[in-house]
């Protein structure tokens, strides 16, 4: 009788202990991946947009759009206000540049973040 005293309040110690090291674990793995989300879905909406922006009957004001579209529409909208569109050298030949800039917070609920650039770069089409 008096061992299962003694051990009375042991599986609450237990789990605050479990916890303490688990609930970091998790939420370092949840940031990880919203920035790698954001990072991939920046990654692809520049290289969209400097493939629209290196078409002939098109400019770089249109690959700034498109890139800013597809970003708000499949992350938002704030990671989408410094994108940037150059006209650059591809491989030596005249081509389009789109970098796009932005901070991904923690838990994407505030605080601290993480500094992203992402770059897309086309060919542009001969006239």
């Amino acid at each position: 009788m008096r061992s299962a005293r003694s051990e009375r309040g042991a599986a609450i110690v237990d789990i605050v202990l479990v916890l303490v090291v688990l609930v970091p674990l998790f939420l370092g793995i949840l940031q990880v991946g919203l920035v790698m989300f954001v990072r991939n879905t920046m990654a692809s909406a520049a290289a969209e947009g400097a493939r629209l922006a290196a078409t002939s009957d098109r400019g770089p004001a249109d690959g700034a759009a498109l890139t800013r579209e597809q970003i708000a529409g499949a992350v938002s909208g704030r990671f989408a206000r410094d994108v940037e569109v150059r006209q650059v050298k591809v491989d030596g030949a005249p081509g389009i540049e789109v970098v796009v800039r932005a901070t991904v917070p923690a838990l994407g609920i505030g605080g601290p973040g993480v500094e992203l650039e992402v770059t897309g770069h086309a060919v542009e089409e001969a006239p």
